[in-house]
C-alpha cells in the first residue's frame, strides 16, 4: 500500500483538497484499495475545524464530498508512517523538517515538484482563487501519479 500525506499550513485549504482530488483519482482507476491518502497541517491554528467551505465548494463543484475531515497537526510518526510527505509550498517543507528532525529519506517534497513546472501550489487562503489552486492541485496528482506509474509503483 503507497501511504501519502499532504500538508499544507492549515490543513483546511490545499492539502484537505488535495487528498480528496487524488483519493477521487485513484478510485476512478480502480486503484482506491493500493493507496492511503492523508492531510495534516504544519500548524496548530486549525486544528479540529472542517474544511474551509470555499474549498468544500469547489470540491462539491467536481462531485467531491470532504464530509468528516477536520484539520490535524502533523506529527513526527507521520515520517514512519508516510511514504511521500507532499507539500503544498516550499514554506512548509521547513516547518515539516522541523516537525520530523529532517527528512533521511527523501520522503519531503512539494506536489508540484512532479509536474513539468515545479512550484508552489497558489494558496486560496490569501488569493481568494479556488480555480487555480484546483488547477495546480489536479496538475501536481496527475503527475504524481504518472511518475508512480514510470517508477512501477503502480
Amino acid at each position: 500500500m503507497i501511504k501519502i500525506l499532504f500538508i499544507c499550513h492549515g490543513n483546511i485549504c490545499r492539502s484537505p483538497m488535495a487528498e480528496f482530488i487524488l483519493r477521487d483519482m485513484v478510485d476512478k482507476r480502480g486503484l482506491g484499495a493500493q493507496f492511503f491518502i492523508a492531510s495534516a497541517a504544519t500548524s496548530r491554528e486549525e486544528i479540529g475545524n472542517p474544511v474551509y467551505p470555499p474549498a468544500k465548494r469547489k470540491l462539491k463543484e467536481h462531485g467531491i464530498d470532504p464530509a468528516g475531515k477536520t484539520a490535524r497537526q502533523m506529527t513526527a510518526g507521520d515520517y514512519r508512517d508516510f511514504d511521500y510527505l507532499l507539500a503544498a509550498e516550499r514554506y512548509n517543507i521547513r516547518n515539516m523538517e522541523r516537525i520530523t528532525g529532517g527528512d533521511p529519506e527523501h520522503k519531503i517534497c512539494r506536489l508540484l515538484d512532479f509536474s513539468d513546472r515545479p512550484r508552489d501550489i497558489a494558496d486560496p487562503w490569501y488569493t481568494g482563487d479556488f480555480d487555480e489552486a484546483w488547477d495546480d492541485i489536479v496538475e501536481g496528482c496527475q503527475a504524481f501519479l504518472a511518475w508512480l506509474k514510470k517508477e512501477g509503483k503502480i
